[in-house]
């Protein structure tokens, strides 16, 4: 008999890395592109427009690898991660692996608080058919547990429970 699939969802050796950092100082402004952030249990990030307002969605992830994805399914060459207004785009680890953890990125922990499904800004920024194509890819939201600094190369990892 295999292992339950408990036990395989609690496995996950991979380790990420912070691939790019982004805060959105205002509703609709351009997102401010950093090389690192700080990250504050009540605030969230600093310099994000959600800071202090929302303790579920303090930082928004999104999948490095699912950028080809959704510029391919919106029929563009590229897609900048700026443009999806996610704050940090992770490289090597599944982000929805992470539900129900928490996960150190760089000196802060994170809490899984679900996932980020896309808005109709979608459509504005990727073109007619951009809410489609960030379906399943929009990433996941999470809550800081400890605050810390989080930088361009840190390693994203979950913690033992």
């Amino acid at each position: 008999m295999g292992e339950s699939l408990q036990t395989l969802m609690d496995r996950l050796p991979q380790t990420g890395e912070v691939r790019w950092v982004g805060v959105r100082p205002e509703k609709r402004a351009a997102v401010d592109v950093l090389d690192r952030v700080e990250a504050d249990t009540e605030r969230g990030l600093v310099g994000d427009r959600y800071a202090g307002r929302s303790g579920d969605r303090h930082v928004t992830l999104i999948q490095w690898e699912h950028l080809p994805v959704v510029a391919a399914v919106a029929g563009l060459d590229t897609v900048d991660p700026a443009l999806l207004r996610r704050n940090i785009a992770v490289a090597g680890i599944n982000l929805l692996a992470l539900k129900n953890k928490r996960f150190r990125v760089g000196d802060a922990v994170l809490e899984y608080t679900g996932t980020c499904d896309p808005c109709s800004f979608m459509e504005e920024t990727l073109g007619a058919g951009g809410f489609n194509a960030m379906r399943g890819h929009g990433g996941i939201t999470a809550r800081v547990v400890e605050g810390g600094e989080i930088a361009l190369g840190d390693k994203v990892g979950v913690l033992a429970s």
